[in-house]
């Protein structure tokens, strides 16, 4: 399985039409590609960007595009993933998310998944051993424990006017920073960077350029 972490993308821009681009073709270049939508703390059946998001889709070269709601029983949900060639999973809550995937054993699942999965925002955290989430009230930033795909922690929709807290934070663990439209590609834990992508580690800041293998210290 070749895992894509998006920091984020709008949708209107599409400022992440390279990373898509690059996980189609990963796919096949005309995958069939089953998508979870946004999950937050209310189901939401209606998913307004689903139509925005499909055509999308099926611009850069889709077969097909099919949304898998989370009200959705686990047989259908694993026929749907053994149907598929990119599973993408989008925004919202990633508690939430989590909770969702574990819930419906679709974390089981992906393990056995040897197509591409392209987290964007919520999922490429979910995806991770732990990811940092932000209190909306003091801005402090603590980890979370996601669904261990990876085995480090990322920070999505990352700007830099937030590096003293993750240089903080990364005393106690590296850190990926991931910006909008930009996306870390992980393949038999063989790391490379889509655009711009940083790492956080022992209080230090690093603009990585070149793939590699590990973080072993």
């Amino acid at each position: 399985m070749k895992l894509y972490l998006l920091g984020g993308e709008n949708l209107i821009k599409k400022d992440a039409k390279g990373v898509n681009t690059d996980a189609f073709a990963n796919a096949g270049g005309s995958p069939n590609v089953s998508v979870f939508p946004w999950a937050r703390a209310s189901f939401d059946k209606a998913y307004k960007r689903r139509k925005r998001l499909s055509s999308y889709f099926l611009s850069l070269g889709a077969n097909t595009v099919e949304f898998i709601d989370y009200s959705t029983d686990k047989a259908e949900i694993a026929t749907k993933i053994g149907h598929s060639d990119l599973i993408y999973f989008t925004g919202g809550v990633a508690s939430v998310l989590v909770e969702r995937l574990r819930k419906k054993g679709v974390d089981r699942l992906l393990r056995k998944f040897e197509g591409v999965v392209v987290g964007r925002s919520a999922g490429a955290l979910a995806l991770c051993k732990n990811f940092i989430i932000t209190d909306r009230n003091n801005k402090e930033m603590t980890l979370a424990k996601g669904l261990g795909f990876v085995d480090f922690s990322v920070k999505v929709h990352y700007v830099s006017f937030r590096d003293g807290k993750l240089k903080k934070l990364s005393n106690k663990c590296p850190i990926f920073a991931i910006p909008c439209g930009s996306a870390i590609v992980h393949y038999s834990d063989y790391l490379s960077f889509l655009s711009e992508v940083y790492l956080f580690r022992n209080g230090e800041k690093t603009l990585l350029t070149e793939p590699f293998y590990s973080l072993a210290e």
